[in-house]
């Protein structure tokens, strides 16, 4: 891992957001890309380098010119602050969208990781408009850790690995093995059973033992939890043993599918109080 990429609001979930990047950009030995997106109607984004649209009136200019010092000031200090702990960290300013802008600086800056600060919302909001953070689990072609509220513990020694017992998460599951070296931790493998997705413990164990030997995962336990949905029973196993992250793989549904169906590991990163890691599979 060499860079990551936390995109900040100078909100409070954003600035935890930051703090989480920052412990793991010193594991990891890893750059800090502090983005900052000075939001402006339109699609796209652009470097504050850029050219001003001639069509934007004098005040309107002179409006984003002070938005722009401010960001840089209010960068320019949370970049003092990180250095002092010993990340390394680059600042970027873009005016525009803000999703537009994470995701241009993800691919302009080959992120291997994207930190955000997620504050939960309601069902009906995630149908209709979703959120920057949501966009991003469901789009980003590089792992993304949402993070809700200040996490108890940045030491991931617990980790709890919700899959689908897939052969399609091979890739995610080279992700979970670096992320247990950095910890040295202990990755508990979950199995959900719901009352529409339901198999006997007997299957399961099987499908399981074979699934961690061929991903060649180490110091592992194997859980099978019974709720009533996914979501709700990843989120209830990760609080029954107090972990300290949780990681799982995303299909990155789009459109109406997604309208229909949902996410998975969008309704846990929106409603888990834990740190949780994402990645779409192929």
């Amino acid at each position: 891992m060499k860079k990551i990429l936390v995109p900040t609001d100078f909100s409070k979930v954003a600035q935890m957001a930051v703090n989480v990047a920052a412990d793991i950009a010193r594991k990891a030995e890893a750059r800090l890309i502090l983005l900052h997106v000075i939001e402006q109607p339109g699609s796209d984004s652009f470097r504050v380098t850029g050219e001003m649209s001639a069509s934007t009136n004098w005040e309107e200019k002179l409006y984003t010119l002070k938005l722009i010092e401010k960001s840089k000031s209010q960068l320019a200090k949370e970049i003092e602050l990180l250095k002092e702990k010993g990340v390394k960290v680059t600042p970027e300013i873009r005016l525009g969208n803000p999703y537009h802008g994470i995701t241009t600086v993800i691919t302009e800056q080959n992120v291997d990781l994207v930190v955000m600060g997620t504050s939960g919302r309601s069902k009906l909001e995630e149908m209709i408009i979703g959120s920057n953070t949501e966009k991003v689990i469901r789009h980003a072609h590089c792992p993304v850790l949402t993070v809700h509220g200040k996490p108890g513990n940045t030491d991931y020694k617990n980790i709890v690995y919700a899959t689908s017992l897939s052969d399609s998460e091979k890739d995610f599951a080279k992700l979970v093995k670096n992320t247990q070296k950095i910890y040295d931790s202990t990755v508990h493998v979950l199995r959900i059973n719901t009352p529409n997705n339901f198999q006997p413990d007997y299957t399961v164990d099987v499908i399981m033992q074979d699934f961690v030997k061929k991903i060649k995962l180490d110091n592992y336990t194997l859980n099978v939890y019974n709720d009533y949905s996914e979501e709700e029973g990843i989120i209830h196993f990760a609080e029954s043993i107090d972990a300290d992250l949780i990681v799982m793989a995303t299909h990155g549904r789009k459109g109406f599918a997604h309208v229909l169906v949902g996410s998975i590991a969008e309704d846990v990163a929106n409603h888990s109080k834990r740190p949780v890691l994402t990645y779409i599979t192929k």
